[in-house]
C-alpha cells in the first residue's frame, strides 16, 4: 500500500478569456502525482462552496478539455448512497474552497470525513484549495463566520495548522500566528496565493508554486515565520 498522501493548495484554477475556468498549474501537478497515464479518474467536492451547479458546468468542462475523467460528490441534494464506492474508484479527490465551518458540520453528519480517511489510506490522493486545504488540518484561520477567526476542529488528518491566503487576506496571517503562539493550534504552514504544501503521511516533503515569488512559510511559536524552500512548477 502506497503511503497516504494530501496535497493542500491555495490555487489549483485559471481564469480563461471565455469565462470559464481552466486546469491550472496545481491542478496538473496533482494529476502528475497520481502517476495515472491515460484519463485519470478525479472527484470533485465542492460541499465548502454549496455544490453550486453551476461551477460543477464549468469544472467538468476543464476536466474533458485536460483529458480527465470527473465526477461531483455532492451533499446539497445528495444521490450518492456509498460514498466509499466513489472516492475507491477514484486516482485523485479534489475539494474546493469557501467556508470550511459548513464543510466539517456536513462531512460529519454525512460520514464523509471518514470515508475520504479510508480512501486517503488506501492511496487515493486527496487535494485542495483553500478550505479544501485546511480543513485536512487540525486547523487555522477562516473567514467562515463572516469574519476570520481560527478553527481547532479541523479533520486532523494532518498534525499541524494551515493558513491560507497568507500574502492576500491581511487578517488571516496574525490571527494563525496568535493561535501557535497561544498553544491552541500547533505550527504548520502559512500558503501565499498559488503556492501548496504536499505530505506524504504526517510529513511535509514537498514545496511548490505556480507563481514566481510565491512562497510557503514555516509557523513555529514564538519565533517569525520562515519562508521554506519553494520549487516554481
Amino acid at each position: 500500500m502506497s503511503t497516504p498522501r494530501i496535497l493542500a493548495t491555495c490555487g489549483g484554477w485559471a481564469d480563461t478569456s471565455w469565462g470559464d475556468v481552466a486546469f491550472g498549474p496545481l491542478l496538473h501537478h496533482a494529476l502528475d502525482l497520481t502517476g495515472v497515464e491515460g484519463r485519470p479518474r478525479v472527484v470533485f467536492i465542492n460541499t465548502a462552496g454549496g455544490d453550486q451547479r453551476i461551477d460543477e458546468g464549468r469544472e467538468l468542462a476543464a476536466a474533458m478539455a485536460s483529458g480527465v475523467d470527473a465526477v461531483h460528490l455532492r451533499l446539497y441534494g445528495r444521490t450518492v448512497v456509498d460514498f466509499r464506492e466513489v472516492l475507491q474508484s477514484a486516482d485523485l479527490v479534489w475539494t474546493g474552497g469557501g467556508s470550511v465551518v459548513n464543510l466539517l458540520a456536513l462531512w460529519r453528519a454525512h460520514g464523509l470525513d471518514t470515508a475520504l480517511r479510508d480512501a486517503w489510506r488506501s492511496g487515493v490522493l486527496l487535494a485542495g484549495t483553500s478550505a479544501g486545504a485546511l480543513c485536512w488540518h487540525e486547523g487555522g484561520p477562516t473567514s467562515g463566520f463572516g469574519e476570520v477567526r481560527t478553527i481547532d476542529d479541523g479533520l486532523g488528518f494532518i498534525p499541524g495548522s494551515l493558513g491560507v491566503h497568507y500574502d492576500s487576506q491581511a487578517e488571516r496571517r496574525p490571527a494563525l500566528r496568535r493561535a501557535v503562539d497561544a498553544g491552541i493550534l500547533p505550527g504548520g504552514f502559512g500558503l501565499d496565493e498559488g503556492t501548496a504544501v504536499l505530505y506524504e503521511g504526517d510529513r511535509a516533503v514537498d514545496f511548490v508554486t505556480e507563481r514566481a515569488g510565491g512562497r510557503v512559510h514555516r509557523v513555529d511559536a514564538h519565533v517569525p515565520d520562515e519562508p521554506v524552500p519553494t520549487r516554481l512548477l
